[in-house]
């Protein structure tokens, strides 16, 4: 078996900017009735998810890009970490949740392209102003929360696609880096199974995105790779369609568990169905 090798950095910068211009250019087609409709987040309808996106952008660019936080949250304990943002997710979606789709847009056209410049002017192997957490991460290098701000702005923008039946992102170039860096939550996410070294699990994901990304147990513990050459001891393959949907808490645990289709021990397998790649 040839050695297992980590995954390597997410190049992040040019999917965003691609991410955000389809959704400047799907808020301009959202009708009156469709800006309140349902998602599949509980209590939020499609202008909350909107004003969720210009709420979070804004909040970065005056945090890191300006220095300014009027508040933190009381320790950096994961705990405290979720429940201060889940505050101010609220907080923002109260605010912008009431603005019409119009502003919303007008808002978002000035934002964004600030938002995007400001990540491509970082330097990647910096340290972040933010860690991912959810990786188990207490420091992260720029490239890693640039991906991770990636995987936010597609899923919501996703969420908004399925409420509206409209056509999702799912080339390749936009999807596979948003599952690339989900995946990094499967480390963090396997951290107590216990297994013998060598053992390896493979989370495969179908469609244009296809890939496999294997977990190796390793005398450090579970290293996220690809490419070996060995027969996994468990397999997991997740259709395209609802792999982001699994990693960000969007689908019911009986629908995942049929979907999903688990070769192999499946106590291996179902620690990657509970792995969840966002805060709160």
């Amino acid at each position: 078996m040839t050695d297992p090798v980590a995954r390597g950095r997410i190049d992040a910068v040019e999917a965003l900017e691609r991410v955000e211009a389809e959704l400047l250019v799907l808020l301009s087609t959202i009708t009156p009735d469709e800006w309140d409709a349902p998602t599949i987040v509980r209590g939020w309808h499609v202008r909350h998810i909107a004003g969720h996106l210009l709420d979070t952008a804004t909040r970065k660019l005056t945090i890191l890009r300006d220095g300014f936080s009027a508040e933190r949250p009381s320790s950096a304990a994961p705990e405290d970490v979720r429940e201060f943002v889940n505050r101010l997710n609220a907080e923002g979606v109260r605010v912008y949740g009431r603005l019409s789709r119009h502003v919303v847009r007008m808002l978002m056209a000035q934002v964004s392209l600030d938002y995007c410049n400001w990540h491509r002017g970082l330097d990647p192997m910096a340290s972040a102003g933010f860690s991912v957490s959810w990786a188990g991460e207490a420091k992260s290098a720029n490239w890693f929360d640039t991906a991770r701000e990636l995987t936010e702005r597609w899923h919501h923008q996703a969420q908004i696609r399925l409420a509206l039946d409209r056509p999702p992102l799912y080339a390749r170039e936009l999807y596979h880096p948003v599952l690339d860096c989900f995946m990094r939550v499967l480390p963090y996410a396997y951290r107590n199974v216990d297994a013998p070294l060598g053992t390896i699990v493979s989370l495969r994901v179908d469609g244009p995105a296809y890939d496999d990304w294997q977990l190796y147990r390793s005398p450090d513990g579970w290293l996220l790779t690809g490419g070996l050459d060995s027969q996994p001891n468990t397999a997991v393959t997740v259709p395209g369609d609802i792999a982001w949907r699994m990693f960000t808490k969007g689908i019911e645990r009986s629908e995942l568990e049929r979907r999903v289709v688990i070769d192999g021990d499946r106590s291996l397998g179902r620690p990657a169905l509970d792995a969840v790649a966002i805060v709160g």
